[in-house]
């Protein structure tokens, strides 16, 4: 298990192009055959994937971790975003499409994850936080989220939110989780910006051509810096930042909070004006 340690808001804008990417990204993260996980010190999240070909792969505690199962004190939500697979959870077997959600709660042991097809593997991806009350296991298909359509053509940040673990939706203790897709020929996110000093936020950039990028835009208000993101990798966006992007196209992003509160509406909102 890497550990991701994150630069103060004032370390932050005096270090270099390599180390803001060394600090806030992750970028090889889906690996085929093998569990990966990234303990980030931003309310102790742990960011994970499987991506199982061939036999199961089991989800298992590690040393640094200084527990006896993964999820003794922890819970998880999964977002498939590759083909059709399917999590074990304690002798339940969840067949998850792609853009499926599964939520595991606090006291699960034992978590296996594994492809309907290994030539075509699924692709798990995994946010945790710590939990202090059990919640049952629940999956969400696409169809069942929360979906809203936010922006507009003109603004080219035209998208829809699909919520699945939300206070509405399925129940956490501060685990909050969903995707958002921009409509075709539409580029930005989360702009006019906003920062919640109640919540860190994990961003996982997918959909996206092999040769596209996303030019994600983080920092204070009045110090922002960007990290160049391809298809696939992930920022971590401290409570201090902003987080919003523009794409060289269309892109997908899943997007994780764990923190004091689940309000999704709880942002201090920015203009853009505001930015420097």
């Amino acid at each position: 298990m890497r550990t991701m340690l994150l630069p103060d808001a004032v370390r932050y804008a005096t270090i270099s192009a390599a180390e803001l990417r060394a600090h806030y990204l992750i970028e090889n993260l889906f690996t085929g055959g093998r569990i990966d996980q990234v303990w980030c010190e931003a309310d102790r999240a742990i960011i994970g994937s499987a991506v199982p070909i061939g036999k199961p792969l089991a989800l298992e505690s590690v040393p640094e971790m200084r527990c006896t199962f993964f999820c003794e004190r922890r819970e998880m939500g999964i977002l498939n975003i590759g083909n059709p697979g399917t999590v074990s959870v304690d002798g339940n077997a969840y067949a998850l499409d792609n853009l499926d959600c599964l939520y595991i709660g606090m006291g699960s042991k034992d978590i296996q994850f594994s492809s309907q097809t290994p030539e075509k593997p699924a692709r798990f991806y995994l946010l945790s936080y710590p939990a202090h009350h059990v919640y049952p296991a629940a999956l969400a298909r696409r169809a069942d989220a929360q979906a809203v359509k936010l922006g507009s053509a003109a603004t080219c940040n035209s998208r829809t939110i699909y919520k699945f673990i939300h206070p509405e939706g399925i129940k956490s203790c501060q685990l909050v989780m969903g995707f958002t897709q921009l409509d075709s020929g539409n580029v930005w996110n989360t702009m006019p910006p906003h920062t919640h000093l109640r919540r860190s936020e994990v961003y996982l950039y997918f959909n996206m051509p092999s040769d596209a990028r996303v030019f994600h835009l983080m920092g204070r208000p009045d110090e922002t810096r960007h990290l160049v993101i391809a298809d696939q990798q992930v920022v971590v966006s401290p409570a201090w930042s902003i987080h919003a992007g523009a794409g060289t196209a269309a892109y997908a992003f899943c997007w994780g909070m764990g923190g004091e509160n689940q309000a999704f509406n709880d942002m201090d909102v920015l203009t853009t004006g505001e930015l420097i």
